[in-house]
């Protein structure tokens, strides 16, 4: 790779248990993981610098680059309600109503705010202190809206749901939809036991046609919400595949999601399912590893973001593999990624990601990666 440089970070295998809670083993390996995928090279540089914990981003209307960004944690604790308990060890968190943040990128790699003061909070020490916050951005037409992750009573921040946010024209934010509360009225079938997190832990969220789609691993499920803040479920991943930790959503026809899995896991068993609009879901291909991010270009070729190329989580060994329109030609674009969180197809053709996505203190080590696709 070229003008590719990592920051020195500490490091943990268990940093997606704190993100996106993980619990039990499931399943085998997919057939189609026996062997690596062919190598070839992309240009990869770093487009912006100085992030705090980046997770999912895209491109709004304007050409500029948005980044949700988990933040720095808090330190206030859960309130002493039953209802709000997130078991060690990846509970108790500690939270705070600010924290997090939705930067805006330009052309040249410029950062500025478009939105700050977000809830963040943090898991136990002895998981490390990793930090959840606004995971996703999304835009209807100039409107952005984002998901936050790290807010509820569970996380510390009883003043703030888990939920889709509006961000206002003056500056200001407007919660329209709270899914914590949808998901403790509406629960699936088959939550985690043993691993349960009462507000969710919502990674990614998409706008298609007016509405928003938004993922949530921890119970397992896609949603639907409307600008004016209706919810309704589109499915429930676990009712059928049980708890596989649904993560990245992408729309090319209809709803592809990969998941991340449960540890310990075989290499090669995360998987991308296909999800009609009606809620109909269909084995896609499989064969890749703790997956946190999806696209496809103009061609039909799946993009496919592994935050590591190894059953366990280990730095440096993310990497982007794609998929030919046959689901079987697969080759890598890049790798040595550094815990990568989000990506997204520029309207130059190229992919953007979000690199050292999770980590310890200190801050700012985090970055946008720009893949310049060379066919």
């Amino acid at each position: 790779m070229k003008n590719l440089k990592y920051p020195r970070l500490l490091s943990t295998v268990t940093w997606t248990c704190a993100a996106i809670a993980l619990a039990l083993p499931f399943g085998a390996r997919e057939a189609m993981a026996k062997h690596d995928p062919a190598v070839a090279q992309a240009t990869v540089t770093v487009f912006a610098e100085g992030l705090n914990n980046p997770r999912g981003l895209k491109f709004g209307p304007d050409g500029n680059l948005y980044v949700a960004e988990a933040g720095v944690g808090g330190a206030s604790p859960p309130p002493a309600d039953p209802d709000c308990v997130v078991v060690p060890p990846v509970g108790p968190y500690t939270g705070s109503t600010t924290g997090s943040r939705i930067s805006r990128i330009d052309s040249d790699g410029n950062r500025t705010t478009l939105l700050d003061g977000l809830p963040s909070s943090q898991t136990s020490a002895a998981l490390g202190s990793l930090v959840s916050g606004v995971a996703d951005v999304a835009f209807i037409g100039s409107t952005p809206y984002a998901v936050l992750a790290g807010a509820g009573c569970s996380h510390g921040v009883p003043s703030v749901p888990n939920g889709v946010i509006r961000i206002n024209p003056d500056g200001s934010w407007t919660t329209i939809a709270d899914l914590g509360a949808y998901q403790r009225a509406n629960p699936v079938a088959h939550p985690a036991e043993g691993d349960f997190e009462p507000d969710g832990t919502w990674y990614s969220i998409i706008a298609i046609r007016g509405n928003l789609y938004a993922v949530e691993p921890n119970h397992g499920e896609i949603v639907r919400v409307t600008p004016g803040g209706q919810i309704s479920r589109v499915i429930d991943v676990s009712a059928s595949q049980g708890h596989v930790v649904p993560t990245a959503i992408a729309y090319h026809g209809n709803f592809y999601f990969g998941n991340l899995g449960t540890f310990p896991q075989d290499t090669g068993s995360s998987r991308v399912w296909k999800v009609t609009p009606s809620g109909r879901i269909k084995l896609d291909t499989g064969g890749f590893n703790l997956v946190l991010g999806l696209a496809f270009d103009k061609r039909d070729r799946m993009y496919v973001l592994e935050a590591s190329a190894a059953p366990a989580p280990t730095p440096g060994t993310g990497r982007i593999v794609r998929v030919e329109p046959n689901g079987k030609s697969r080759v890598v674009i890049a790798d040595g990624l550094f815990f990568p969180t989000g990506m997204t197809l520029g309207p130059d053709g190229n992919l953007y990601v979000s690199n050292v996505g999770f980590g310890p203190p200190p801050v700012g080590l985090g970055q946008v990666l720009k893949i310049e696709l060379l066919d």
